[in-house]
């Protein structure tokens, strides 16, 4: 009722005055898609991203990654992608589910909060790429909502083995470094999965494998 309401009112004004009516301040909005900047590793190819890791600096300490992009090329491609750009910068672990997972990447979370180009960014989903990499402890993969294609961008870390998510997430890294903070991270207090004061993310940084 209130869309036909408006409708009616805004035919009125507009037969009204002869003039058609403009927002306040109103401005073009440009497309997204064109105006978005090429990601860093966008044309990376799979050896080139086979040489990086990631290294997540979060308040309890370092967790440092191995990627494994010959078995979940897109999705590596979008992890790094979020990482270079700062797009996991002050996230928090949101999800904790004991003796399981740890889950992060959730751009709301962001200390600063959202812009339009983080939600924009956020609303990107990549296709489930299965493969034969198990859900063993240290395992890093990409979460989703529980329907086909939907991974964005929060990921989760496999805290204890858990064969059940075998071919079904595209698991595409592995911990190298920092078990105990993940661990750390999984032990502390939550209500229905979501910890009592979650932990953050305070810089996701891309490094050269080989410098480690």
């Amino acid at each position: 009722m209130l869309i036909i309401l408006t409708a009616c009112v805004f035919s009125t004004w507009a037969q009204d005055t002869g003039e058609t009516p403009k927002k306040a301040n109103a401005r073009p909005r440009p497309d997204a898609a064109t105006t978005a900047k090429p990601e860093p590793f966008e044309k990376a190819d799979v050896k080139t991203m086979a040489e990086q890791c990631v290294r997540l600096e979060t308040e309890l300490g370092n967790i440092e990654i191995e990627l494994y992009p010959e078995q979940a090329p897109e999705t590596v491609r979008n992890f790094l992608n979020l990482v270079a750009t700062g797009m996991y910068d002050t996230t928090t672990f949101n999800r904790v589910v004991p003796n399981f997972v740890i889950q992060g990447g959730k751009l709301s979370t962001r200390e600063s909060g959202m812009t339009a180009a983080i939600e924009t960014r956020s609303e990107k989903l990549i296709a489930d790429e299965p493969n034969k990499i198990l859900h063993q402890r240290g395992v890093v993969s990409m979460a989703n909502s529980g329907e086909p294609n939907s991974a964005s961008t929060q990921f989760f870390i496999v805290e204890t083995d858990a064969s059940y998510l075998d071919g079904k997430y595209s698991a595409f890294g592995r911990v190298t470094s920092g078990m105990n903070v993940v661990d750390d991270i999984n032990r502390r207090p939550v209500i229905n999965e979501r910890p009592d004061k979650p932990v953050r993310l305070k810089k996701a940084i891309v490094f050269p494998c080989a410098a480690r």
